[in-house]
């Protein structure tokens, strides 16, 4: 039984009344709109919730709930709803650079798109936290290309690319990814593990981000920093359940389930010195 993609739903969640032709001009509306809106959180796995991927689980959490979720959610949807409105989309997988030490190895544990537009492949990613891409990237190397806020360019290594990120008058590396087609069952177990394993980033600390016009938020345990898009940085310690709480449902724009293993976490990371 196929699950009914609710176009309807999604675009009033994200604030999107424009066209809905399969053009880069949609796809770059709906992607802003979808990063502004949706945050990136974990809070299903700092719960000990699990995190589910199916397209009903997925509209009903990030659509009808108001919650957000972390890249496997946030790209899933955004390929239902995409294909929905006639864009030719392909799921791909990238190994995390982005503060991962020299020489180590990770993972395939990152999913991004491909959106193949008259001919032409674009890079899409609305679940990198707090670097996502705002904007599609066109697939071609060793080029500088714009977004809405910070410049991206693609590196070609051997039959991989590496996306890197524009900051602070560097370049630093995102993640490397190929273009092997990956499916449902594969994102299922690279996401099954960063929720379940002891030691994942996911289950060990909160963490939180949202793209706004002219700045980006990012959450880690009881620490919000707001990193402004002319440079400047501001960085707050929320100290309590009942601020955190506020921050985000406000700054993050999260509908916050009313349940105890809510409280517990929330008391937790409001108490951590990292």
């Amino acid at each position: 039984m196929t699950t009914a993609i609710d176009l309807e739903a999604y675009c009033r969640r994200i604030g999107y009344a424009g066209n809905r032709k399969p053009t880069l001009d949609v796809l770059r509306n709906i992607q802003l709109c979808h990063t502004e809106t949706i945050a990136f959180e974990n809070l299903n796995p700092l719960m000990g919730w699990p995190v589910l991927l199916d397209v009903s689980s997925l509209q009903q959490k990030m659509v009808r709930d108001g919650r957000g979720g972390y890249c496997f959610e946030h790209n899933l949807l955004l390929k239902h709803m995409l294909e929905a409105l006639g864009f030719q989309v392909t799921g791909l997988a990238a190994r995390v650079l982005w503060n991962t030490q020299e020489g180590v190895v990770p993972p395939r544990s990152h999913m991004l798109l491909q959106v193949d537009l008259d001919g032409c492949p674009y890079i899409v990613d609305a679940g990198f936290g707090g670097v996502t891409l705002t904007g599609p990237l066109r697939l071609e190397p060793g080029i500088e290309q714009t977004t809405p806020h910070e410049t991206f360019r693609l590196l070609k290594v051997n039959d991989e690319f590496i996306a890197q990120v524009h900051i602070r008058g560097e370049w630093i590396s995102l993640y490397r990814f190929g273009l092997s087609e990956h499916l449902l069952p594969d994102y299922e177990v690279a996401s099954w593990y960063l929720s379940t394993h002891p030691e994942s980033l996911f289950i060990n600390g909160l963490l939180a981000a949202r793209v706004a016009k002219d700045c980006r938020y990012a959450l880690r345990n009881n620490r919000l920093t707001v990193y402004h898009r002319h440079g400047e940085i501001e960085r707050q310690l929320i100290p309590n359940v009942q601020d955190m709480r506020e921050t985000l449902e406000t700054v993050f724009r999260i509908t916050l389930p009313d349940m105890p293993e809510l409280e517990t976490a929330l008391m937790k990371v409001t108490t951590s010195t990292e």
